[in-house]
């Protein structure tokens, strides 16, 4: 029962669940960005929201960048902070413009990917991750 209740954090087990939540939500935010980098590649006129004003040809530029590019290097834990940010910006579009006057039904899964992201922000990368790699690298340089 002592170690149901136990708050002390094993560094190993939170790195390998950082790799976890990193891959995951990344594949998943992947699978939507591709759907949509098919879009883009299929040519012809595009037919996409314009929910920041931009025209729907940038808006469907940005929305492939943050699912499909950013989603990658998400996987991947390079520049994981950077590329958490048009993640972040993408799902506050989502839940606040384009289904901002939706119910919660339609708000939900926006909501369930903000918070992931959010968390990933604070925590960064994790042991897993290339950006660890780099930063071993560039602590090794300084010495």
């Amino acid at each position: 029962m002592k170690r149901l209740f136990n708050t002390n954090f094993n560094n190993e087990s939170v790195h390998f669940m950082l790799l976890v939540l990193r891959v995951a939500v990344g594949i998943f935010m992947l699978v939507h960005g591709y759907q949509k980098l098919g879009w883009l590649l299929a040519g012809g006129e595009i037919q996409f929201g314009d929910p920041i004003g931009v025209g729907p040809v940038l808006s469907l530029y940005l929305a492939v960048f943050a699912e499909f590019v950013c989603s990658i290097l998400l996987i991947l834990g390079l520049a994981t902070r950077f590329a958490l940010i048009p993640l972040i910006v993408t799902m506050l579009v989502a839940i606040c413009i384009v289904h901002g006057p939706d119910g919660f039904d339609k708000k939900e899964m926006g909501l369930h990917y903000l918070v992931a992201y959010l968390f990933l922000l604070v925590a960064g990368a994790g042991k897993y991750s290339v950006d660890n790699l780099i930063s071993r690298n560039l602590s090794g340089r300084r010495r």
